[in-house]
């Protein structure tokens, strides 16, 4: 049968068609440090590109811009493109661009996921302009075959390049040259030459003075206290005065601390010599090498303190630990502490030290921060015997092990229901996926009509768009099921096992180290008599508990 020509229809009052399906574009623009000379890659050029593009695409609008800039293409961990993730999944966006792939990401396996997972089951259109990649258009698909290799060869390339500049970073500290972010506390780097240091007259006394305190005998504790009462910003405190740093992670409690004071005592760098190399990267992580690997260049800048100061306080601190040694040998031997970094202070929230009476041979827990940071910074140090501590622990588990054991058994009660549950499930995924096979066939049909002109292009693209995004509701709503099926099963697993530590605890009537790591998380101490216990198994039984809140 012929077809109808549409020629006459176009004129006839017929019913106006929905509009086009609008995308909520966002460009990603990514330079990173080994690039940013790049004229082709810079920022401004990227956005040119993807602008230009868009110019020619009324189905685009551009809502917003992330931006990275001097972040390697390696790690997705970067500010700009979480903030994108984040409106992604607030549905604020639903297309991204990006200039070509490596923008996207130089890590083969974590931009494979985005590419062909995360995008896909957010219902997000990804458009890379230089390498012709549209996720929705369906005459380029055959570009899912090229996608991965291109991928391997932006990430073998961003290693290259990495192993380059770590030889010209290594090199450079060889010359003596400082290779950092940041000078060490009590010097500036050069404004003429970042890779040398000069001595920083705003914080070279207060490194001048700590080396003089342990060389006169002033014990470690007692440093770390006239710091503090003294004003005198740490490290990190200063560093964010002067806008080096912003992360609350570097800029740290803004108090002097023991584990400071000892690293600064232990530097090189304050006698003039430059000792660099002292941690590598190993899987995207810092680990710390060997002394004998670290690269030491002498005299390289103005030293703070003698090397003579240095060599006696490095003498002190030796002598300081081996009396410390000699001093227990002489005593019992301490007593595991079962709740180490689990036991704080109710009132500042600061870790609580455990003291021993030699004389009576008991422990105590107590809080020392208004002796270390001085006066005022704990309203009132908290404090708890040893013995008592464990008597109200043991109360607190048993507690709750009647508690988790009732649930465990109500749970049991609840067999007949979850596998009806499972049962509901599986047949509602089998019904998603026989509709998501037949829109797929529907949605591989429609281009052929594009081409034959049975529909217009605008008439395609919405029609596709409407069918895409059924399917991708369909395999997140399929992986939604499965994810909270699988979590079920998981939270039940470990809701058991933990219901049985639980009543095996409760029979016994002591505290071991085995016990508290299994079971305890945080253990609060507001007085003598007084204690607050945050159990490890608290959360994470979301889904247990909806089952048993239906019951």
């Amino acid at each position: 049968m012929a077809r109808k020509s549409r020629k006459n229809i176009a004129v006839q009052d017929t019913p106006k068609r929905p509009s086009m399906k609008v995308w909520q574009t966002a460009f990603y623009i990514r330079l990173s440090v080994e690039f940013n000379g790049k004229r082709g890659d810079s920022l401004e050029t990227q956005r040119q590109i993807m602008e230009a593009y868009t110019a020619l695409c009324p189905d685009l609008e551009i809502v917003a811009v992330y931006t990275d800039n001097g972040i390697t293409g390696r790690t997705f961990e970067r500010e700009a493109f979480q903030r994108m993730l984040a409106d992604v999944e607030a549905r604020k966006i639903n297309c991204i661009m990006v200039k070509d792939l490596s923008r996207l990401g130089r890590n083969t396996i974590d931009t494979g996921y985005y590419i062909e997972k995360y995008f896909p089951l957010h219902g997000v259109r990804f458009i890379a302009v230089n390498d012709q990649f549209d996720s929705e258009d369906s005459e380029n698909s055959g570009n899912h075959l090229i996608v991965p290799l291109k991928n391997m060869i932006n990430e073998a390339y961003a290693a290259d390049i990495s192993k380059k500049v770590r030889a010209q970073q290594n090199q450079a500290m060889r010359d003596g040259e400082f290779v950092g972010a940041r000078p060490p506390y009590g010097y500036r780097k050069d404004p003429d030459n970042c890779h040398r240091l000069l001595v920083n007259e705003d914080t070279a006394p207060v490194v001048r003075q700590i080396f003089q305190w342990i060389a006169d005998g002033v014990a470690l504790n007692e440093v770390v206290k006239r710091l503090n009462a003294s004003g005198a910003l740490s490290p990190g405190a200063y560093q964010a005065s002067i806008g080096l740093v912003k992360s609350k992670r570097l800029i740290g409690g803004g108090r002097w601390n023991a584990w400071g004071v000892s690293k600064l005592l232990t530097d090189e760098v304050y006698t003039g010599d430059m000792v660099q190399g002292k941690h590598t990267s190993v899987g995207h992580k810092q680990v710390p090498t060997k002394p004998e690997d670290w690269i030491i260049v002498r005299g390289t800048h103005e030293p703070i303190i003698s090397r003579e100061l240095f060599e006696r306080v490095q003498s002190i601190r030796r002598q300081t630990v081996e009396d410390a040694k000699a001093s227990e040998a002489k005593k019992n031997p301490y007593t595991e502490n079962i709740f180490r970094g689990r036991i704080f202070c109710g009132h500042c929230g600061r870790p609580l030290n455990r003291h021993r009476d030699n004389q009576q041979g008991s422990y105590s827990f107590s809080c020392i921060a208004n002796q270390r940071m001085g006066r005022g910074a704990c309203s009132r140090s908290a404090y708890i015997r040893e013995d008592k501590l464990f008597s109200l622990a043991m109360t607190f588990v048993c507690r709750q092990a009647e508690i988790m054991m009732g649930e465990a058994l109500r749970l049991k009660q609840c067999d007949g229901k979850i596998a009806a549950r499972k049962a509901q499930v599986d047949q509602e995924i089998a019904e998603l996926g026989q509709q998501t096979q037949k829109n797929k066939a529907i949605r591989a049909g429609l281009y052929e009509n594009f081409v034959k002109g049975i529909l217009t292009r605008v008439e395609y693209l919405e029609m596709q768009g409407d069918y895409s995004q059924k399917i991708s509701g369909a395999v997140e709503r399929v992986q939604q099921l499965q994810a909270e099926q699988s979590e079920l099963e998981r939270q039940m697993k470990r809701f058991t096992s933990m219901a049985d530590k639980l009543a095996a605890a409760g029979r016994d009537t002591t505290l071991s180290a085995l016990l508290v790591d299994q079971l305890i998380e945080r253990v609060t101490v507001n007085g003598p008599d007084d204690i607050s216990i945050k159990f490890s198994f608290e959360n994470g039984f979301e889904r247990v508990r909806e089952v048993l809140g239906n019951e």
